[in-house]
């Protein structure tokens, strides 16, 4: 089978490994609806706690500011939401850092308002998805303070230590850390430890019986508790050859060839699946879906007994500084649907935690195009095959925070990186604009309630900055306009859950070499839609051979949708064909 690369950018792209998965079942066909799960028919919102609601006025979201808005969410319509960690951390890297696997961070509040937090989405049919952070740990966790304390302690195995006296270990690259080097020198015990991620991440060492152990106990600690589901931070890194032989020159430029899907990864999901997912009722999350399609099903299909979910990077990363192609965005998607059109289950996603900003990236959010482009782009994704994810704030239109200098950066990658690139030499110029663009803290900056202070985010001074377009761009607004992006968002999740063929229908791919419109067709059990995406900022026509003359307009984000194929900038409009 065709290898489908995913290519290195840059390190801020490299960070942006996101992925999800859910738990084993029986997988069916494009055209049935033999094996239908609320996962496949779902709506997953992801919301990043930090950012979301600050109940007590110092400037951090917490869980009590959920709560306060759990009738928001429910006015969305979707039916699940996925959590950003909550656990104890030192915060290295924004909660990605767990000091304590069964502890709540005191910046988001107590066990008794995660309690209610859970409850009160239960009550309003919002399942809860939970993130497990278990490729790596805080260096502050007791784990790692017991596991660095001397050779023979019963934790050093916990994780993957290199003893100096071996000479330097072979290179591996770090994502985050200064100088990309994942391996730290630690003078205690006069050895290497290894952390893909930042000095503070050490990595775990699945390797290890009792780790694996551990964690299926830490998840079982909040299955118990009634979650709904789980998401696998980093695990398509957690095997590694322990032995870690040298790899060849130039290896960092495609480091997901080294680093993802290690032999044992498999053995280690099965496990986890026979010891957690089978014995709840829970979907599961698990970032990457490997290199190729064959690494995908193998994590996905159901006889695997491993995960249910595919969630693919290659089309998230599409976009760049530059711009990108339509044409190509169009055979990804279409090329990921292909491969999975008659087992296993996909993911449909332009942004997450780790993203800046969809209509930034995707769309365009000036002021005259930022709400037909957000519109535009989210008509794509809630009308595709597989399980659709939304960030929170992109259904508002939310855009880039407009940074103005390295100071009001937060991300630890992001900060690392500009250093890293100081100390080369670099056009710091050139690289402050990269990372404008495309540094995650674009995603992460306050959700923008109204226009008082801080976008009713919290009486305080916010963690990061608010983006200065809250005055006209929030919530509020938008509630009591029609024609807002928040309440077209709301029509597009209702027609999904209206429209089987929205999730399990067959997809077409229509008008393939058009450079500017993405046009196709959903099928199934004698219905038919068709969808007419015009991603440029100018008029553009979808050339198909159907008939829309007498089609019914179901939905679209400009008023008198044209049936001659004719779309204005960034318009989306989706047809039934009698």
């Amino acid at each position: 089978m065709k290898k489908n690369r995913i290519p290195f950018a840059t390190l801020l792209a490299g960070l942006l490994l996101t992925g999800m998965a859910c738990q084993s079942g029986k997988q069916e066909t494009a055209d049935t609806q033999t094996d239908r799960k609320w996962w496949k028919e779902a709506v997953v919102y992801q919301l990043y706690p930090r950012s979301f609601q600050d109940s007590d006025g110092d400037g951090i979201g917490d869980l009590q500011g959920i709560i306060s808005r759990l009738d928001y969410l429910k006015s969305l319509g979707v039916d699940a939401v996925w959590l950003n960690p909550i656990y104890s951390s030192p915060n290295d890297d924004n909660g990605y850092d767990v000091s304590d696997y069964r502890g709540i961070m005191t910046d988001f509040g107590t066990m008794a308002d995660f309690d209610a937090l859970l409850k009160g989405m239960h009550d309003r049919g919002i399942k809860l998805v939970m993130d497990v952070v278990v490729n790596h740990s805080s260096d502050e966790h007791e784990w790692f303070k017991q596991s660095r304390s001397s050779r023979d302690n019963p934790y050093r195995d916990y994780y993957h230590w290199w003893p100096a006296e071996k000479g330097t270990p072979s290179p591996r690259y770090s994502l985050f850390d200064v100088n990309h080097d994942a391996w730290m020198y630690d003078s205690l015990t006069n050895a290497y430890y290894l952390h893909y991620f930042s000095r503070k991440q050490p990595d775990l060492n699945w390797e290890n019986p009792k780790l694996r152990q551990e964690v299926y106990d830490i998840m079982k600690f909040w299955a118990d508790k009634g979650v709904d589901g789980f998401r696998l931070d980093a695990f398509q890194f957690a095997a590694k050859d322990t032995t870690f032989p040298p790899f060849p020159e130039g290896y960092e430029q495609e480091f997901m060839q080294y680093y993802a899907m290690g032999k044992n990864l498999h053995s280690y999901l099965r496990e986890m699946n026979s010891e957690v997912f089978s014995r709840y009722d829970v979907m599961s999350v698990a970032e990457g879906a490997g290199n190729s399609f064959q690494d995908a099903h193998d994590l996905v299909d159901a006889d695997r007994n491993e995960l249910n979910m595919a969630y693919a990077f290659e089309g998230v990363d599409i976009a760049k500084p530059e711009g990108y192609s339509v044409l190509h965005f169009k055979e990804v998607f279409s090329r990921w649907d292909s491969a999975f059109a008659e087992k296993g289950w996909l993911s449909v996603f332009l942004s997450n935690h780790d993203q800046a900003r969809l209509v930034s990236r995707f769309g365009n959010d000036s002021p005259g195009f930022r709400a037909p482009s957000s519109k535009m782009l989210h008509t794509f994704i809630l009308t595709m095959r597989g399980t659709p994810y939304v960030y929170n704030g992109d259904e508002l239109g939310m855009t880039n925070a407009d940074f103005q200098s390295i100071d009001e950066f937060r991300d630890v990658a992001t900060l690392n990186e500009y250093r890293h690139q100081t100390d080369m030499g670099a056009d710091m110029e050139t690289h402050f604009k990269k990372i404008r663009f495309s540094s995650r803290d674009n995603g992460r900056t306050p959700f923008q309630w109204d226009n008082t202070t801080n976008a009713g985010f919290s009486t305080g001074t916010p963690w990061i900055k608010v983006a200065p377009n809250y005055t006209n761009i929030n919530a509020a607004a938008q509630e009591s306009d029609p024609n807002s992006c928040l309440n077209y968002f709301r029509k597009l999740i209702q027609l999904r859950k209206d429209n089987p063929v929205l999730v399990y229908g067959k997809y077409t791919l229509l008008d393939k070499d058009n450079p500017d419109v993405y046009a196709y067709t959903r099928e199934l059990d004698g219905k038919k839609m068709v969808i007419l995406l015009n991603f440029s900022a100018k008029e553009a026509r979808a050339n198909t051979v159907l008939d829309l003359s007498k089609a019914r307009v179901v939905l679209g984000n400009y008023e008198n949708p044209r049936a001659d194929g004719g779309l204005r900038a960034y318009e989306a409009v989706i047809f039934e064909l009698k």
